[in-house]
């Protein structure tokens, strides 16, 4: 598996004025889309999150987003290192997504930028 990259994932309660405050970091402009009733935008290294408790709540689990250059390789490699496939791999708004448990019980969320 290729690992391209990461991106830390920030919950907040007001999406707006903490995409200014990231887009102003960065220099770079929101990718946004919505999923599952949150509100999510991309900006750099950032993956800002947003929406009711319940869906936050069970985000807040996944310690960071990992890019893979193909989540079938990805699948392969964590089910073969001993990991638990919790969900996917599935198509999201921006590729495909797998999320999984590590044998250390850490929780990662594993995408490509591939169509289904």
């Amino acid at each position: 598996m290729e690992i391209l990259g990461s991106t830390l994932r920030v919950c907040v309660d007001d999406l707006e004025p903490a995409v200014e405050f990231y887009e102003r970091l960065t220099g770079a402009s929101a990718l946004r889309f919505e999923r599952g009733g949150v509100s999510v935008a991309a900006i750099g290294c950032f993956l800002l999150m947003s929406g009711p408790e319940s869906e936050l709540e069970v985000l807040r689990k996944v310690a960071a987003t990992v890019s893979v250059q193909d989540v079938d390789a990805a699948f392969t490699s964590l089910t073969e290192a001993g990991a638990k496939i919790l969900a996917g791999p599935v198509p999201t708004p921006v590729g495909r997504n797998l999320i999984a448990v590590h044998p250390d019980g850490s929780v990662f969320e594993y995408v490509d930028r591939r169509t289904a």
